[in-house]
């Protein structure tokens, strides 16, 4: 077929001429040699007196380790620290009622205290409302607490307020816990209540909420086990507030 093309198509193909053919730049292929691979007999001698006090070279898994027990030992020595001075009966900066304090967390940090007080007023009259802020860059830290004037209302926002939707955020509230709870430590002192951070993706809670999550069971129905609902640890357990802690289911209106 190729025999009925004209001649200027024939051109293209028509086989190229071959290459000519240059010396190596390096030794001939021929008279190449490899390497010669020998026994490591020849190196016992230098093993003769060598330096009892030689350390070897830190490798790059046992440098991994050693720096993620510093961290480990410098974290646990801050926690320490700073359990030692947490008190917050005796903070000069803290006024409000503890038995009427709402304690709202897992806010977006671009909430203000103008949108909370808008979204808890609903509730009953607010006497004060506090964002927590880092005091170095006074930007938010994503909690706050509000203070109602009457009890009934921080019951009324205890009850129905757990869950709201802020900000594309849904919040978590609970009572303030470190005036009423003996013994009670936030969780970056290594206390908290909180189920999303157990351990792994199969024990961690996964859904939003105070419900459930506090003793390890499932969703809305399991409850507090140790110093939250169902008694013991200073927390709820029976009625009312005693002891400096509540006693008694969460505050009911």
């Amino acid at each position: 077929m190729t025999s009925q093309l004209p001649p200027n198509l024939l051109k293209l193909f028509a086989p190229r001429p071959s290459l000519a053919y240059l010396d190596p730049l390096d030794t001939d292929p021929a008279e190449r040699r490899g390497p010669k691979i020998t026994g490591i007999g020849q190196f016992l001698e230098q093993c003769v007196g060598h330096d009892v006090d030689y350390a070897p070279t830190e490798s790059i898994a046992e440098k991994k380790r050693r720096k993620k027990e510093e961290r480990d030992q410098r974290a646990k020595a801050s926690i320490e620290q700073a359990q030692a001075v947490w008190d917050p009966s005796k903070d000069p900066g803290v006024a409000s009622d503890p038995y009427k304090t709402l304690f709202v967390s897992r806010l977006s940090y671009e909430t203000t205290e103008k949108e909370l007080k808008r979204e808890f007023e609903k509730f009953g009259p607010i006497k004060t409302l506090r964002i927590v802020t880092d005091p170095e860059t006074q930007k938010s830290r994503g909690y706050a607490f509000v203070e109602y004037e009457r009890e009934k209302d921080m019951k009324a926002a205890y009850k129905e307020g757990d869950g709201l939707k802020l900000n594309d955020r849904r919040i978590l509230v609970d009572v303030e816990r470190g005036r009423t709870v003996k013994g009670w430590k936030p969780r970056r002192l290594g206390g908290g209540l909180g189920g999303t951070r157990i351990g792994g993706p199969d024990v961690n809670q996964r859904w939003s909420g105070r419900e459930g999550g506090y003793s390890g069971g499932g969703p809305p129905g399991g409850g507090f086990q140790s110093g939250g609902y169902h008694g013991g640890g200073g927390g709820y357990g029976g009625g009312g507030h005693v002891d400096g802690g509540y006693r008694g289911g969460p505050p009911r209106g």
